[in-house]
Order: structure tokens, then C-alpha cells, then sequence
């Protein structure tokens, strides 16, 4: 039985045409910046973002850490919106690596001005200063919910007013622009430094990019280093990722067309479907979590559960829509835990 995978993005395989350009890339030591396909997919994403530079970087959770490393200080407090990706998701790494509390906003993963004049702190002899906000565009744990543009303009705002600087972690920025019908530079325009992942919705093995001003890349660079993240003929990877920019983020609205087929499908079959996806993501309130997911995958679908009674399905280039089907047909065989 063929099984069909969404239990996220990040399964996704290479496509043949992207293994090509793999083989064929040139390479040389991107630790000494003479890797001349790292270097190009660099330039490629800096443009995408509307930003002076961009540096390569193994990871979308490395590419969030540098950033806070470079923005905020041991000991001050990071803002963020709840359940994000920074908080749930990195191992406790801004802790561990660069001293920070997080403070979190709002209650979907979305926040507003109003969330961040109340939780902004100045800093004195008694309480850190609030020094770097987090947006997450699409947000992970939020089911893949994309910032409404004015609202992301007025937030973004509040936290300038309060002397704080801006970090988009931008894993799925694309499947942001493919949904509100912004550009990535407008979206980018509102941060001090955005993050991006390759490896995810468009397809590439492995990689993330870190964009920003130009020294704010350099400090990066040393960061990545201080990491262990200094990769050498790295433009192997690097090739996949240009591929994917150039062939795969146009294709995002047939994995956002896939996820509302789902979504409409499981809602006909009874499931209890948390909204309609804005993106790739269908989000199901599932009592049992643990069960229902033993017998999806005994269906040959695979779901995974983000939360207490909260499972999640995300549609990528590996799922077509007639997989969705048979994925509907299959789930339509019993009763929901």
C-alpha cells in the first residue's frame, strides 16, 4: 500500500530535475566564500527579501538562533507569539545558547499592537528590557496561518516604538506570499532579518537562509562558525536550493488547493477540522491523539499530532490531489477516536 505522508512539508524528496543540478553543480570552499553555487543562491535570496545580504546555513532552527544571538543580549527578553517555532520547537536554544527569556503573545500564534505595548518592558534595575520580536509568517503551531498584511504593519510598528529590533522567521514565507498575494520584500520590508526555509515547501534536502543588512551577515557568518555550522563544498546544496527557487514557489497554491480538499473531505466524513486552511495545513481537533494516529497510519496516512487533542495534516510537492482522495477514502473507513 502506497502511504501517504503529511505529517509536514519537510518529507518532501528531491524531484529528478532537482538531483541534476545537485550533480552538476560547481563547488569549491564556501568556509573561505569560494563556493560559487553558495555564493549565487546567497545573492538570489538577498534579492527575494529586499535585503543587502544573505548567508547559508544548515537550518531554519540555526538561522533563528544567529538571529538572536546577534539581536539580543543574555539576560533580555525576546517577545514572540504563542506556541512559536523558537519557543517549542529548538531545543530550548535560546536559553541554552544565548541567555534569553521569551515572553509570548497572543493566543493563535498571531499577535497585535495591543499584545505588545503590554508585554514591552523597558528594562531597570528590576525587570530585562525587551529588545527583539519574533514573527512567525506562516505560523507552524497555529496551522499555518499567514499575518494579514495591515496587521503586520501595525505590530511591527508597536515593537519599533518600544526600541525593538525585528526578526521574521520566515520558514514558509512563500506559502505566505501564495496566500495574501504580498511580495516576500514587502513582507521582509517590516525586519531587521528574515529567515527562510529551503527544505520545506519547496522541496530542497536541507537548508535555510539568513537575510539581512551587511554586517548584520558578517556577525552571522562568525556566529555560524562559533556553531559549528562552517560547511565547505556546500554548493551541492546550495544548487537545490536555487532549483527550488525557481521552480517550486509558484506551485504552492496546488498544496494550499490540496489542503482545503482535505479539509472539505474530512469535514463531510464528520472530522472535527479546526477552520479552513489558509495555507498547507489542515489542523483536526482529535481527542485521542494517540490512537487516531496508530490508525491513520494503519491506512497508510500519516498525521502527527501538534498539541493535546490537536493533529495536523500538511499537503507538499509528494502529494497530489488524487492523494488526497485516497487518503479521504481511506480515513472514511472508521469512526474517529
Amino acid at each position: 500500500m502506497n502511504v501517504i505522508d503529511l505529517r509536514s512539508d519537510t518529507v518532501s524528496r528531491p524531484t529528478p530535475e532537482m538531483r541534476k543540478a545537485i550533480a552538476t553543480a560547481p563547488v569549491g570552499d564556501d568556509v573561505y566564500g569560494e563556493d560559487p553555487t553558495v555564493n549565487r543562491l546567497q545573492e538570489i535570496a538577498a534579492e527575494r527579501m529586499g535585503k543587502e545580504s544573505a548567508l547559508f546555513v544548515p537550518s531554519g532552527s540555526m538561522a533563528n538562533q544567529l538571529a538572536i544571538r546577534i539581536h539580543a543580549h543574555p539576560g533580555e527578553v525576546v517577545l514572540g507569539g504563542n506556541r512559536n517555532h523558537v519557543l517549542r520547537y529548538e531545543a530550548g536554544s535560546a536559553a541554552a545558547l544565548a541567555g534569553v527569556q521569551i515572553r509570548t503573545l497572543g493566543d493563535s500564534g498571531l499577535f497585535d499592537e495591543n499584545d505588545i505595548h503590554a508585554a514591552a518592558t523597558p528594562g531597570d534595575v528590576h525587570t530585562p528590557a525587551s529588545t527583539l520580536c519574533i514573527f512567525e509568517n506562516t505560523h507552524n503551531a497555529g496551522g499555518g496561518l499567514a499575518w494579514p498584511e495591515e496587521q503586520l504593519a501595525r505590530t511591527a510598528a508597536a515593537a519599533r516604538h518600544h526600541g525593538m529590533s525585528l526578526h521574521l522567521d520566515g520558514a514558509r514565507i512563500f506559502n505566505a506570499t501564495a496566500a495574501t498575494g504580498q511580495s516576500s520584500q514587502s513582507i521582509a520590508s517590516h525586519f531587521d532579518s528574515v529567515s527562510f526555509c529551503l527544505s520545506k515547501g519547496l522541496g530542497a534536502p536541507v537548508g535555510s537562509l539568513l537575510c539581512g543588512g551587511a554586517e548584520f551577515v558578517n556577525r552571522a557568518r562568525f556566529e555560524r562558525k562559533r556553531l559549528g555550522g562552517g560547511m565547505r563544498q556546500a554548493g551541492i546544496l546550495a544548487a537545490a536550493g536555487i532549483y527550488a527557487l525557481e521552480h517550486h514557489v509558484d506551485r504552492l497554491p496546488e498544496d494550499h488547493d490540496n489542503a482545503r480538499r482535505l479539509a472539505d473531505g474530512l469535514r463531510k466524513q464528520g472530522f472535527d477540522v479546526d477552520g479552513t486552511p489558509e495555507t498547507n495545513m489542515v489542523v483536526l481537533r482529535i481527542p485521542d491523539t494517540e490512537t487516531f494516529l496508530k490508525a491513520t497510519a494503519q491506512k497508510g496516512v500519516l498525521m502527527g499530532a501538534i498539541g493535546s487533542g490537536r493533529v495536523r495534516a500538511v499537503t507538499h510537492i509528494d502529494v497530489s490531489a488524487s492523494d488526497i482522495d485516497r487518503a479521504l477514502e481511506r480515513l472514511g473507513r472508521f469512526e474517529t477516536p
